[in-house]
């Protein structure tokens, strides 16, 4: 039995091949692998893939017992932090269970030079997502994960091109890219940079009407953007916004989307997990590394 992890917004999501539970971020501070029972016996989990924070301190599918400070150049930066994916991650290294920790894509991930502008294009779950997607729609796809946040990727002849993430360009309900207003509460003291990043989504900052309207457009535009550099890619929504937005999105776009639910990315990554563990070298273009 194979097992992923998503160190989500709001949750972790555990799931195997047929089986997911999820636990908050604040109750998981508690968590002890034996947890994972949940999903099977301990002794048939054949290996596990686990993602935590913005992973951007690793560009290859790495051992977890040759990763350096759980794979992250730090934790101060965008987001909350709470601990329980902390905890999460340390139970599973200490487990002694096979697993891989799944990198984020970065400057220094093999990914299209032109998206290296940003120090950072999307966290290691979304890996998940974009390989369950590829499963079922084939190596030409954008993902657009929509929820708290929104990061959207493009994935071409099976490998990751790019992605735009939560700070970049579409807000989510929570999340945005930090406009003026935002760099003047910075500039006069008033916010933390991180702050401003929690305040730029469109729950702050649109009518409860607009909402998500307006994270639907944004959404849109970035799988749109995408579309320029593989026309023919099919478009995929996943997270909780994903089966609320779908049909203005599909309007927006023009064509169909496909719609996956809040366990895609836990499920992909099990798939990783699976494939990994029986010998694959390479994944969605980044190399393993065992």
């Amino acid at each position: 039995m194979f097992i992923g992890i998503d160190h989500g917004t709001t949750a972790m999501r555990f799931a195997s091949c047929n089986n997911h539970f999820k636990i908050s971020r604040r109750d998981a501070i508690s968590f002890e692998y034996t947890q994972l029972e949940e999903l099977c016996p301990i002794d048939d989990i054949d290996g596990i893939a686990v993602c935590y924070s913005m992973g951007d301190a690793i560009s290859e599918i790495t051992d977890i017992r040759a990763v350096k400070n759980r794979g992250i150049v730090t934790r101060e930066g965008a987001g909350e932090h709470i601990g329980g994916g902390t905890k999460v991650y340390d139970e599973i290294a200490r487990s002694g269970i096979p697993a891989v920790v799944i990198p984020g894509i970065h400057r220094n991930s093999p990914t299209d030079p032109r998206f290296k502008v940003y120090s950072h294009q999307t966290s290691p779950e979304k890996l998940g997502i974009a390989y369950a997607v590829t499963k079922d729609l084939g190596g030409d796809v954008i993902i657009s994960d929509i929820s708290s946040n929104t990061v959207s990727l493009l994935v071409s002849g099976g490998k990751v091109v790019g992605a735009f993430d939560a700070c970049i360009f579409a807000p989510g309900t929570t999340h945005g890219a930090i406009d003026v207003d935002g760099i003047r509460k910075i500039d006069n003291g008033e916010w933390s940079a991180n702050d401003a990043f929690m305040h730029a989504g469109a729950g702050a900052n649109v009518p409860e009407e607009l909402q998500n309207s307006t994270v639907a457009m944004f959404a849109a535009m970035e799988c749109a953007s995408l579309k320029l550099l593989n026309r023919g890619a099919k478009v995929a929504l996943a997270g909780s916004l994903a089966p609320v937005v779908f049909g203005e999105i599909e309007d927006l776009l023009g064509e169909k989307v496909a719609v996956y639910d809040e366990w895609c990315a836990a499920r992909g990554l099990s798939m990783i997990a699976e494939d990994v563990f029986s010998g694959k070298k390479n994944i969605l273009g980044l190399n393993v590394n065992l």
